[in-house]
């Protein structure tokens, strides 16, 4: 891997993480208005249909992207994904932009504390005090016992939880199948699930909120790409620390667009968070 094929997957990193907070931000406005199932469910349409066309052009076709030894955790990957976006979505609109992301990114703590006993990784205790470090972040954010800790302020949570459980797979399924492969699963369950479902919660949309789905659809997309050329370009423990930008971008936009506010606490339990996650991506890049 050449220096400035780093830089250049650093940049796209950095792209990436534009691109997905502007997809939270569209995500949070139609939920807002619409069942957040038929949401997920339309931009999974979408999703599905890119998978499909990326899938078509690799070598062997479709058939060669669906082709794995261990479908059912294939297939719970994708559901589990599918969930965690509604989990997710739904907590932009009780939460807002900010205080999700920040809850949220623990999710690399979460799957440095998981991959022990899922994996069988050995973590060691300075690992350790890191993910210990890191959930005290969490909880200046939701602080226990003061106005700010609702139920709501789990919804994000649970969705750190389910994606950090998502990764975990990704990591296993690796170990038999290809990216490609995973890809294709992870598109293609998570449309069935999604449309089995939002089916039932369908409602009218506005001519103008249309747009915004089809800019979402887009998004996420083009999202999705940009990180596949990223992977390509550089290693993940090269890019991965740039990912954090995402809980600025989307802070960002919750701040500007929908009025939301970076209350004290919640920026420096976030600083907490992303200090402690940086230590485990430098530590798991030397070992």
């Amino acid at each position: 891997m050449t220096e400035q094929n780093t830089r250049l997957g650093i940049l796209l990193m950095v792209a990436t993480t534009l691109v997905f907070a502007l997809q939270d931000g569209i995500s949070r406005h139609l939920a807002a208005e619409y069942n957040v199932l038929m949401v997920v469910m339309i931009r999974y349409w979408f999703f599905a249909a890119f998978v499909i066309a990326v899938a078509a052009r690799k070598a062997g076709g479709m058939r060669a992207a669906a082709a794995t030894r261990q479908p059912l955790v294939q297939a719970f990957r994708g559901l589990l994904l599918a969930a965690e976006i509604c989990v997710m979505v739904a907590g932009f609109v009780a939460l807002g932009l900010v205080e999700s992301h920040a809850v949220f990114a623990c999710y690399p703590l979460l799957i440095a504390a998981l991959s022990g006993p899922v994996l069988g990784e050995r973590v060691g205790w300075r690992r350790w005090v890191a993910i210990g470090v890191g959930f005290v972040g969490v909880l200046v954010i939701l602080q226990p016992g003061l106005r700010v800790f609702a139920a709501a302020a789990l919804i994000p949570l649970a969705a750190a939880l389910m994606f950090a459980l998502y990764g975990l797979l990704t990591r296993y399924v690796a170990q038999a199948d290809t990216a490609a492969t995973s890809f294709f699963w992870t598109g293609t369950t998570g449309a069935v699930a999604m449309t089995a479902i939002g089916l039932w919660v369908w409602e009218p949309m506005a001519a103008p909120d249309w747009g915004w789905m089809a800019l979402l659809c887009v998004t996420g997309a083009l999202g999705h790409f940009l990180l596949i050329k990223t992977y390509e370009l550089a290693e993940a423990s090269a890019v991965q620390p740039f990912a954090y930008l995402q809980l600025v971008f989307a802070s960002a936009l919750g701040m500007a667009v929908f009025g939301e506010r970076l209350e004290p606490h919640v920026a420096m339990g976030a600083s907490i968070v992303v200090a402690a996650g940086l230590f485990t991506l430098i530590r798991e890049r030397r070992t």
